[in-house]
């Protein structure tokens, strides 16, 4: 099948890629991050992700970074804590856009990397996705079968930048506040 890949960061990408390529399907990334801040970030984790597709040989599309949609969309939920109404937000908007995509371009299916991490609710995730996509949507929880573990020795395999915050500028925030914590599990995939 002809998978459309939305991937939140290039740790998680590595062993979601992987698996759907073990299972047959052709994989297309696609980077659509316009949660992440600031620039600087956004262009060091986009670095990452093009280290793990072409390790893995597939494809990327990066669409524009569009940090003002996703500050309109959040904006009114500021105080909002972490994996609250504000995060439901940012994954619809960014599943939105990958679903779009992914039927203007013939994909026959599309996923997400975001429930590899343990700090993402895939319950929430993939109610969103299967939402949007229907059963276009590859409802996974891809932290199952060690795919967070996976993930984890990929980075450390390929040398690749851990991120020490969830993306946005509230999770930023919160993890300059407690510099030792770990806001969004950030040391991990986001």
């Amino acid at each position: 099948m002809k998978v459309l890949l939305h991937i939140c960061c290039g740790i998680c990408a590595g062993s979601v890629a992987e698996r759907l390529l073990a299972e047959g399907h052709t994989v297309t990334g696609y980077f659509y991050n316009s949660n992440i801040h600031p620039s600087e970030e956004y262009e060091r984790r986009l670095r990452v992700t093009r280290q793990v597709t072409d390790w893995l040989n597939i494809p990327l599309v990066v669409p524009d970074y569009t940090p003002d949609i996703w500050h309109r969309l959040t904006r009114e939920l500021a105080d909002e804590p972490e994996g609250g109404k504000r995060c439901e937000i940012c994954f619809r908007l960014r599943l939105q856009t990958t679903a779009d995509y992914a039927s203007q371009h013939d994909f026959e299916a599309f996923t997400t990397t975001l429930t590899v991490s343990p700090h993402k609710p895939a319950v929430v995730v993939n109610r969103i996705g299967s939402e949007l996509g229907g059963e276009r949507f590859l409802a996974r929880d891809f932290k199952k079968k060690d795919g967070f573990k996976r993930a984890q020795a990929i980075s450390h395999q390929l040398d690749l930048y851990h991120q020490r915050y969830c993306g946005c500028v509230y999770s930023l925030q919160a993890s300059q506040k407690q510099p030792n914590a770990d806001a969004g599990g950030e040391n991990a995939p986001a």
